[in-house]
């Protein structure tokens, strides 16, 4: 059985990344993938620390400073805008259930309005439905879904800046039996957002109907459709060119790597236990995070072993790589430290309500990571062709 698919194929990657030509411009190339991915990764630690309103809404002007800079004309490229319309929506849903699941407000609270007050039963009580809502518990609710917001908003531009396809080319050898789900996973974002364009387009040359819910039916099922096709098509092209098909492994090895990733696994969960709770022992944080990541690289490089894997040009890691990833990085480690300012900052109370800090430290950490917009060199050409 034969698989056809249609993939994108970039330009081979030249030159030796930001250093400037001699008429003093860096010459353009694709950024790692993985170094996008760990500096919004990072952002988005950086954001979980905090629900200061000021200081997420300067996250999201950084995002769209850095996706505007350095994307690329990929067709996965132009889907930022989607996130930010998922964050919209998040918002409102959080506060539409911070109205309708009414906490009560106190004298001193700014009355917007009332809901209808719905009777529950004795087995449903502390939850009221319906009821008075304040100014405060709506700004509150509004600033939770923000934060929530943000936190998508960074995954979506690591999914627009790094290319899905080229970030497959650094899975570990020991997980190439998830190759393909993963292959799947990381594709149909970006395929849904092609298939929006072209869902879209078509529409508009056939002059269908654009506004209201039989639009909506009209647009939601072909697109679905069509990026779910797409990339079970692009999974079924690797499988049958042998992606991940290498190697014998003995019955101890495999006893060995199973070992080794549980434990790591069970050392990061403790580790991120011990961070979260203040009342844990001290070995629990930071130690238990060590090595537990210890072990599952460890793990990986033993399994990784009994596969050979061949890449024509693989990306190359060099100072701009550093760079990106380091800015991202070191903004979260500056609002995880809580040196140089009062925590209590980073999230304010609207109980009595009043205009929030800007502290200094934090907003100079999420500028550091918009940085990467000036570091990261201009992206390359990509040009697209067809392999059957």
């Amino acid at each position: 059985m034969t698989a056809v698919a249609h993939t994108s194929v970039e330009a081979p990657v030249t030159g030796s990344g930001p250093s400037p030509d001699p008429r003093g411009r860096r010459l353009p190339r694709g950024l790692h993938p993985m170094a996008w991915w760990i500096w919004a990764l990072a952002l988005a630690t950086a954001v979980s620390r905090t629900n200061n309103p000021l200081l997420l809404f300067l996250v999201l002007a950084v995002l769209g400073y850095v996706v505007t800079a350095r994307r690329t004309e990929a067709p996965w490229a132009r889907g930022f805008k989607y996130y930010l319309y998922l964050a919209l929506t998040v918002v409102a849903i959080r506060v539409v259930f911070r109205a309708v699941f009414a906490t009560g407000i106190t004298p001193r609270d700014h009355f917007l309005f009332s809901l209808p007050r719905l009777p529950t039963p004795d087995w449903y009580a502390g939850i009221k439905i319906g009821g008075p809502v304040s100014l405060e518990a709506a700004l509150s609710a509004a600033t939770d879904g923000l934060r929530l917001a943000c936190m998508l908003c960074c995954i979506g531009a690591a999914n627009t800046l790094a290319n899905p396809k080229r970030a497959l080319r650094v899975l570990p050898g020991a997980l190439y039996e998830l190759g393909v789900a993963v292959t799947v996973a990381i594709s149909v974002a970006p395929q849904l957002v092609q298939s929006v364009q072209r869902v879209a387009r078509a529409r508009k040359l056939r002059a269908g109907r654009t506004k209201g819910m039989k639009a909506l039916r009209g647009i939601v099922i072909p697109v679905l459709e069509d990026a779910l096709e797409r990339s079970l098509r692009l999974a079924a092209a690797m499988d049958s060119r042998g992606y991940g098909r290498a190697g014998t492994a003995t019955r101890n090895s495999r006893r060995i790597t199973g070992a080794l990733m549980l434990s790591g696994m069970c050392g990061l969960c403790a580790g991120a236990y011990g961070l979260l709770d203040a009342t844990a022992p001290a070995f629990l944080g930071l130690p238990a995070m060590g090595l537990g990541a210890a072990l599952c690289v460890a793990g990986l490089r033993l399994g990784g072993r009994r596969v050979t894997r061949t890449a024509y040009r693989p990306d190359p890691w060099r100072l701009p790589e550093w760079a990106v990833a380091g800015s991202g990085v070191l903004s979260a480690v500056l609002l995880l430290s809580n040196l140089g300012y009062d925590p209590a900052q980073l999230n304010p109370t609207f109980y009595p309500l009043a205009w929030p800090a800007l502290p200094l430290v934090p907003t100079a950490a999420i500028l550091l990571a918009g940085a990467a917009g000036l570091l990261a060199p201009p992206p390359g050409p990509v040009q697209r062709g067809h392999a059957s």
